[in-house]
């Protein structure tokens, strides 16, 4: 599959990202054109909301439960194609920088960009991924690598 062909399910999948809740489409295919046998470091910061919002409307949990719903399939989803966490816990706030807020930072690494792309594609991931969007108030993801 090429680029445009994997992006494009990216975004049928996820959306488009207008909402902050899922990468854009030159988000997408930037990650997609990198070096598909080098490794990629994710690094995830989250503000969670006190209760979630669901495009349905949802029914009123909190942020927290919303985000562990999508954790509990993510995290075995994310080791079963190779990723693992090399930090997962609170932000405790800026060291240089402006100062911002948010609740937790997870760094991800994956052994190589197709790792990265099982983990996006699982369809077991892309069923709970509506959680991580109804809970996260915002979010900030980095890409790193080679």
């Amino acid at each position: 599959m090429n680029v445009n062909e994997q992006t494009d399910n990216f975004l049928a999948w996820y959306g488009g990202g207008d909402n902050g809740s899922s990468p854009t489409a030159a988000q997408w295919s930037r990650l997609m054109q990198r070096p598909a046998d080098k490794p990629v470091t994710l690094v995830n910061l989250f503000k969670i909301r006190d209760v979630a919002e669901y495009e349905n409307g949802g029914d009123g949990i909190s942020g927290h439960e919303a985000f562990s719903s999508y954790s509990a399939v993510s995290i075995p989803t994310m080791e079963r194609v190779g990723g693992k966490f090399l930090y997962v816990g609170p932000f405790q706030g800026s060291f240089l920088g402006d100062d911002e807020q948010w609740d937790l930072v997870a760094i991800g690494a994956y052994p190589d960009l197709h790792a990265l792309v099982n983990l996006y594609s699982d369809e077991g991931y892309r069923s709970v991924f509506h959680h991580r969007a109804a809970a996260c108030e915002r979010q900030k993801v980095f890409v790193c690598g080679e």
